[in-house]
């Protein structure tokens, strides 16, 4: 009579079904959320499209923020900073990892992410940046012999990249690709897959919880100093402009500390079958709060590209 409870008392709260939908749903929400956010924040901190020193500032502000409060976080609940004993290799080679690790999960992945941003609609950027699922997709049936290509797979990467391919449609009045608005976010995309592919090898190394924290902080913190380098500052501050920022960093924190523990403690494709709501939540928000106009083919794209992940990810166990 006391198995069947003492089972289900047992199981991590991240891998209750409930509480999986919950937090995955939760994770989306926040990062379709993030697209209108960072263009409020440049307009709060009159961060203007040149000023490309300032975005990465302002970027850095964000992460590094994001990675200390997981840090402290992890501190508070007694997670352990050292490298696990089953680590493959030396700390010198395990701590390499974890930097090329934040240099692709953070550094690269959002600076190219904010120029991009800066020069593209929010609504037309969400979408775009759907490519990364279905660069992951394709990277993971090359580099592990675990993940095969299937006809499922190729269908679904197929219709996904044809609702990509959906927003240059008619693109008069709502744009055109551009190589420093959809050029930096395509970018973005495969450096924000090459990062989930090394999420596996982090975990190896490292508690994934203050792995998340020191991907975040230390690519943060590399974002502030080239962006300081290159001469950046805030123009203007704001209470509006810190709110947002704040918010962003709460973004960040709970995001990537919630989906990088779900990818532990369940199937990837279970997971990541609900980043098929990040375009359409970004592209929903950019448009009522950008005052951006909604077009006949951000549906379509959008649609198209959650169709593509949910393909990919039917079926999986």
């Amino acid at each position: 009579m006391n198995t069947p409870a003492s089972t289900t008392t047992n199981v991590s709260i991240f891998q209750r079904p409930l509480w999986v939908a919950l937090f995955a749903l939760m994770a989306a929400f926040f990062w379709g959320w993030a697209y209108p956010l960072v263009k409020l924040g440049f307009n709060e901190f009159a961060i203007t499209q040149e000023m490309t020193g300032s975005k990465m500032l302002f970027a850095g502000l964000r992460f590094a923020m994001g990675g200390a409060i997981i840090l402290l976080l992890a501190r508070i609940n007694h997670r352990s900073f050292a490298f696990k004993p089953s680590a493959p290799d030396g700390r010198f080679t395990n701590s390499l990892f974890v930097l090329v690790f934040a240099l692709f999960n953070t550094t690269l992945h959002y600076a190219a992410f904010y120029i991009g941003l800066s020069h593209s609609q929010g609504a037309r950027a969400a979408i775009l940046n759907s490519m990364s699922v279905f660069t992951v997709v394709i990277l993971a049936c090359i580099f592990f012999k675990s993940d095969k290509m299937t006809t499922r797979k190729l269908l679904g990467v197929t219709i996904g990249i044809l609702g990509i391919m959906a927003l240059n449609l008619d693109g008069k009045d709502s744009g055109a690709f551009t190589l420093l608005g959809d050029g930096m976010i395509i970018l973005n995309a495969l450096f924000s897959a090459f990062a989930s592919l090394m999420t596996r090898g982090v975990n190896q190394r490292v508690d994934m919880f203050v792995g998340t924290g020191y991907g975040l902080g230390l690519g943060g913190l590399l974002l502030i100093v080239a962006g300081l380098l290159m001469g950046g500052n805030l123009p203007q501050v704001t209470p509006a402009g810190i709110l947002i920022l704040l918010m962003l960093v709460f973004i960040s924190a709970f995001g990537f500390a919630i989906y990088n523990k779900l990818i532990t403690c369940n199937p990837v494709g279970k997971i990541v079958i609900w980043n098929s709501l990040i375009p359409v939540v970004g592209a929903v928000s950019s448009c009522l709060f950008l005052d951006e106009p909604f077009y006949w083919k951000y549906a379509l794209a959008a649609a198209l590209s959650a169709a593509g992940i949910y393909i990919i990810n039917k079926g999986k166990k």
